[in-house]
C-alpha cells in the first residue's frame, strides 16, 4: 500500500511538472499572438484610415481619430453625462424615501412607477401610451388565462404578435387611429419606443409565467438549495433563490407589474430580471453587494471604459466592418478584423450592461451579471451562451427551455429558442442565418459531449488523449463561433460563400491552420484557468 501510494504521488508530481512546463509555453505563445495582433491592427488602422467611415475627432488621444462607427456605442457614450445625472437623482430619491418611510413592495412600486414614467415620458413622449396599452392588455390576459390550459399559447401568441407588429409598423403612427390623434406624432420623444419594448416583452412573459406558477405546487426545494448554495449558507440571498421561490399572490398587482416593466435602471438595455426576483427586492433590498463591493464594481467599470476608449482610438475594427473594406483584405487581415470586431462587441455590451446593473445595485435591486466571463475564455458553445448576455440565457432557460421539455428535447429546443432569439433581436435574414448556423454547430458538440460522458478513462495516456481531443474540439468550436457571429453581425448570409472561398484558397489555408493552432493553444490555456479556479474553491 505504501509503495502504491508513493508511486501515485510521484506520478502526480510528474504530471504537475509537465503541466507547469506546458503553461509557460502557452503563456509565451499567447503573448506573442497578442503582440502580433496589436501590431498588425495598428498598421491596418493607419494604412486604411482615409477610407474608413464614421471616424470622429478623439479626446483621449487628440492626434488620433476615434472609431464612432457603432451607433449603439456612439449614442451610449454621448448620453453618459445625462444618464449619470438622472440615475444619481433617481437613486438618491428612491433610497431616501425607502429609508424615511420604511417602504416595502407596494410603496416602492409607486416610487419607481412615478420615477420611471417620468423617465419614459422623456424617452418616448406620447408613445408611452402604446407601452401602457399593450402592457395593460397583457395583464388582463394573464389574469384571465393563468389557471387554464390555454395559458401558454395565449401568452406567447399575444407577445410574439406585438413583437412582430411593433417592428413591421416601426412603432405605429398615431394617425392610423384617427386624424384627431395625428398631432401626437410630433411628440414621439428622443428614443424609439419599440426598440426598448423588446425587453418589456420579456418582462411581460416573466410576469405571466411567475403568476401562473404561483397557483401551482412549487417544484423548487428551498431548504435543499440553501444547504447547497455557498451564498445562501452565508446568510445572504442568491439570485436563483430570489427567482425560484414564489411570492405572495397580492404582489401580482397592476401597480407592481407596471413598475417592474418600466423599472428605470434596466429599462433601456437590461440586464433582465425575473418578476419574482424584482418584487422580492422591492420588499428587502439586495444584500449580496456591500457599499465597498458596489464601489469596486464601479471602479472596474471605469477601467473597462478607459480600455474601450483606448481601443476605439487606436484600432478601427468596427469601422472596417461598416465600411466593408474587409473584402479588400488578405485572409490573415480578415481574421484579425473579425477577431477584433468580436472583442469590441463583447467590451461594448459588457460596458453598457454593467453600467445599468451598477445603478440597479445602488437602488437595491440585484440583476444578473450579463458578461460573467471574458469572450476569450469560452471554448464551447454552451459555455459561450451561458456567459454572453447571461440574464437573457437565464430567462430563456426558465421560460422557454424548461417548459419546452428541457434536456430531454434539447436537440429540438435549440432550434425553437435560437429562432426566437433572432426574431427578438430584429427581423433580418442575417440574424436568422446566425441563429440556424449556431444550431448546426451545436449538434456535433452535443454528440461529442454525450459520447464523452459515457467514456471511462483510467490510464494516464487516456487522460492525456482526452485532453488533447477536447482542446482540438475547443479550437473547432471557437472557429464555428467566429463564423456564425461574423455572418450574423458583419458579412451577412450573402457573404458566406465569399468567406469560405477566401479561407480555402492557397493563401487562406495556412491562415486556417494558424487559426486552428492558436485556438487549440487558447483552449488549453482555458483548461489551466479552469483548473486554477476549481482549486481555489
Amino acid at each position: 500500500m505504501a509503495i502504491s501510494s508513493a508511486m501515485k504521488k510521484k506520478k502526480k508530481e510528474k504530471e504537475e511538472y509537465w503541466k507547469r512546463k506546458e503553461l509557460v509555453f502557452l503563456v509565451l505563445y499567447a503573448i506573442a499572438f497578442y503582440a502580433f495582433i496589436i501590431h498588425r491592427s495598428l498598421q491596418l488602422s493607419l494604412d486604411h484610415e482615409p477610407e474608413l467611415y464614421a471616424l470622429r475627432p478623439g479626446w483621449l488621444l487628440p492626434p488620433r481619430l476615434n472609431d464612432a462607427s457603432d451607433s449603439q456605442w456612439r449614442n451610449f457614450r454621448a448620453n453618459l453625462p445625462i444618464l449619470t445625472l438622472v440615475f444619481s437623482l433617481f437613486a438618491l430619491l428612491a433610497n431616501s424615501l425607502r429609508a424615511l418611510f420604511a417602504l416595502k413592495a407596494k410603496g416602492m412600486s409607486f416610487v419607481w412607477l412615478l420615477l420611471s414614467l417620468a423617465y419614459l415620458s422623456y424617452l418616448h413622449g406620447a408613445c408611452i401610451l402604446f407601452i401602457l396599452s399593450i402592457a395593460s392588455l397583457n395583464f388582463l390576459l394573464v389574469k384571465m388565462f393563468a389557471q387554464t390550459k390555454y395559458f401558454s399559447p395565449v401568452l406567447w401568441l399575444f407577445n410574439i404578435f406585438f413583437l412582430l407588429c411593433n417592428r413591421v409598423y416601426e412603432g405605429y403612427s398615431f394617425s392610423i387611429f384617427g386624424e384627431q390623434l395625428a398631432y401626437l406624432d410630433n411628440y414621439r420623444g428622443t428614443f424609439r419606443w419599440h426598440i426598448c419594448f423588446n425587453f418589456v416583452i420579456l418582462r411581460m412573459i416573466s410576469f405571466g409565467y411567475d403568476y401562473h406558477w404561483a397557483h401551482q405546487d412549487p417544484l423548487f426545494d428551498q431548504q435543499k438549495h440553501i444547504q447547497r448554495c455557498h451564498t445562501c449558507k452565508s446568510g445572504k440571498t442568491c439570485y436563483r433563490l430570489l427567482q425560484e421561490r414564489s411570492v405572495q399572490k397580492e404582489k401580482f398587482s397592476f401597480s407592481i407589474y407596471i413598475a417592474y416593466l418600466v423599472y428605470a435602471p434596466v429599462y433601456i438595455a437590461g440586464p433582465i430580471i425575473s418578476f419574482n426576483a424584482f418584487v422580492s427586492q422591492l420588499d428587502t433590498p439586495q444584500n449580496n453587494y456591500t457599499v465597498k463591493d458596489i464601489s469596486w464594481y464601479g471602479l472596474r467599470w471605469l477601467i473597462s471604459f478607459s480600455l474601450m476608449e483606448l481601443m476605439t482610438h487606436l484600432f478601427r475594427y468596427n469601422a472596417f466592418a461598416i465600411s466593408r473594406l474587409w473584402k479588400l483584405l488578405s485572409p490573415m487581415d480578415i481574421f484579425i478584423i473579425g477577431y477584433g470586431v468580436l472583442n469590441f462587441m463583447w467590451l461594448k455590451f459588457s460596458l453598457i450592461w454593467r453600467y445599468f446593473r451598477f445603478w440597479s445595485l445602488i437602488c437595491g435591486v440585484e440583476a444578473p451579471e450579463n458578461m460573467p466571463r471574458c469572450i476569450n475564455n469560452c471554448c464551447n458553445l454552451e459555455s459561450f451562451w451561458k456567459n454572453w448576455h447571461a440574464s437573457y440565457n437565464k430567462w430563456l432557460v426558465r421560460y422557454m427551455y424548461i417548459p419546452l421539455g428541457g434536456y430531454q428535447r434539447k436537440l429540438l429546443n435549440i432550434w425553437v429558442i435560437f429562432t426566437f432569439v433572432a426574431i427578438w433581436h430584429d427581423l433580418e435574414w442575417k440574424l436568422l442565418s446566425w441563429a440556424w448556423l449556431t444550431c448546426l454547430f451545436f449538434i456535433p458538440e452535443m454528440v461529442v459531449k454525450s459520447a464523452a460522458s459515457t467514456l471511462q478513462v483510467e490510464s494516464a495516456f487516456g487522460e492525456f488523449l482526452l485532453r488533447e481531443i477536447s482542446a482540438a474540439g475547443g479550437a473547432i468550436t471557437i472557429t464555428c463561433l467566429m463564423v456564425a457571429n461574423l455572418v450574423g453581425y458583419v458579412i451577412g448570409p450573402s457573404g458566406i460563400n465569399w468567406l469560405f472561398s477566401q479561407f480555402l484558397s492557397r493563401q487562406g489555408l495556412p491562415v486556417m491552420g494558424g487559426m486552428f493552432i492558436t485556438f487549440y493553444v487558447g483552449t488549453k490555456l482555458m483548461f489551466h484557468i479552469d483548473e486554477a479556479m476549481q482549486s481555489k474553491h
